[in-house]
């Protein structure tokens, strides 16, 4: 088993209330969504609350509109393949019907060691170290990501 795996956060603001008609169309994949992600080869674990969502977290105590999706994976491929090659993609393509265009960062990627999970407040401060630094090895994106600590 390997030292370290691949947590990742995502934030978006939604443009109505989770039980409203605008984000019916999203709250109604969610389910299957991630049952996919739970059962996806190389998937570790997602923040969850009782309802087996995370749409009841706020990671902004003052913005109530804004959703926090966090997981953690065995790798940057298994995690590409699953937003990217999965049914998922077709909630990524939609994604401008439930959520605010994002004008900074909103998801980023970084190592954690094996059977970490990682907070809320971890998963922000890895965005803001991002938004600051752009990608570095505590903090990347798919695009530019970096390989596990040795």
């Amino acid at each position: 088993m390997s030292k370290y795996q691949l947590a990742q956060v995502n934030i978006g603001r939604i443009l109505g209330p989770m039980d409203g008609p605008v984000m019916k169309g999203f709250a109604d994949q969610l389910e299957e969504i991630n049952s996919l992600a739970d059962g996806f080869e190389g998937f570790v674990w997602r923040l969850q609350s009782d309802e087996g969502d995370a749409t009841s977290y706020r990671p902004f105590p003052d913005d109530d509109m804004m959703l926090i999706n966090m997981s953690v994976w065995e790798s940057v491929d298994v995690l590409f393949e699953y937003v990217y090659k999965s049914d998922h993609v077709k909630v990524m393509r939609d994604r401008a019907k439930w959520f605010e265009p994002m004008k900074e960062m909103y998801m980023v990627l970084w190592w954690v060691p094996a059977g970490h999970i990682p907070t809320q407040q971890e998963a922000i401060e890895r965005l803001e170290i991002l938004k600051a630094n752009g990608p570095t090895t505590e903090a990347f994106t798919f695009k530019q990501h970096f390989p596990m600590p040795s």
